[in-house]
């Protein structure tokens, strides 16, 4: 694939896991209103994502299960950074900081986060360009939200540091995406499988499922597609795809984008009408966005090749 080929279909690729992550940002707030927890809107996602793409672990396993399980630290690895710790910590920031900080700090923690352990890990160059794309970006999403330093007080700043701590767990996923040229499908299965046997029990001997089925159907259901079908297999298989394109940095950056389009999403939603603020943020978001990911592709040769042979398996992905 060329290098410019490679660009566009990143780009694609970006945009659609943007897109996927305002949806389920809107859909949770919605949720929340309507009295779902962060606890049930996480067995929802990998619950269901579980189910769905159990099949592809199963071929998986049964194509070369010696060159999967050699691989088992970085399953394991995938699962702690993209499973239910960061829906966990997500959601219940969602609850805790008001939806001003949601726009901020997860999505900046997954832009500068990324970069530097891109740079860190992958020896990525920290170029002027690169650096004042997401100083752009960044810039952006603080005036799309309209943050003031006086809301940053009480729980607030509790939800601000689950925010951070979601935003770092998922820079750290990219890393390990591409540092062992994982393919984004069964990376996704590994995921949603692990979250499936893990978080799945804990919540019913735990929490139950009283409360979830006391939910209205129509709230129920509605999240059951967004964050079980749309984003729990979505935003795993579509980030993955991203990182394997464009790599980590550039991939970091692409979830800037989620706000304003959540924004946008709002307005039949949650009957929130965008503002001139948002739009300029939004518009300043997106530049900068263009700025960083046009900067010059990087070289798959740059890349660290994984120490144990990849999987594989008949679904071709394209992999670093």
């Amino acid at each position: 694939m060329t290098a410019d080929r490679r660009l566009l279909q990143g780009i694609a690729v970006g945009l659609a896991a943007a897109s996927i992550g305002a949806l389920y940002t809107v859909f949770a707030r919605w949720g929340i209103a309507q009295g779902m927890h962060a606890t049930d809107m996480t067995f929802l996602r990998f619950a269901i994502a579980g189910v769905l793409t159990f099949p592809v672990l199963v071929r998986v396993v049964w194509v070369d299960a010696d060159s999967f399980l050699a691989q088992w630290r970085v399953w394991l690895a995938v699962s702690l950074l993209a499973g239910p710790l960061f829906g966990l910590l997500m959601f219940t920031a969602l609850q805790w900081a008001p939806a001003s900080h949601a726009a901020v700090f997860p999505f900046t923690a997954m832009s500068v986060m990324g970069t530097l352990m891109s740079a860190w890990f992958l020896k990525d160059r920290l170029t002027p360009r690169k650096l004042s794309g997401i100083a752009v970006v960044v810039t952006g999403l603080v005036i799309l939200s309209g943050l003031e330093i006086a809301s940053l007080s009480g729980k607030a700043l509790i939800g601000d540091a689950l925010f951070i701590a979601a935003g770092t767990l998922w820079a750290g996923f990219g890393i390990v995406m591409r540092k062992n040229g994982l393919n984004p499908l069964t990376a996704t299965s590994v995921i949603s499988f692990s979250a499936l046997v893990t978080y799945v029990p804990l919540y019913v001997l735990i929490v139950g499922l009283e409360r979830l089925l006391a939910a209205p159907m129509l709230v129920l259901w509605t999240e059951a597609l967004v964050q079980g079908v749309i984003a729990g297999v979505g935003t795993l298989y579509t980030y993955s795809k991203l990182v394997s394109l464009l790599g980590p940095a550039r991939a970091a950056v692409f979830p800037a984008l989620a706000p304003g389009m959540a924004a946008l999403l709002a307005w039949p939603l949650l009957n929130h009408v965008p503002t001139g603020t948002e739009w300029l943020g939004l518009l300043v978001s997106i530049a900068g966005l263009i700025w960083t990911v046009t900067g010059g592709a990087t070289s798959p040769n740059s890349v660290n090749k994984p120490h144990l042979k990849p999987v594989s398996i008949p679904i071709r992905e394209s992999t670093v």
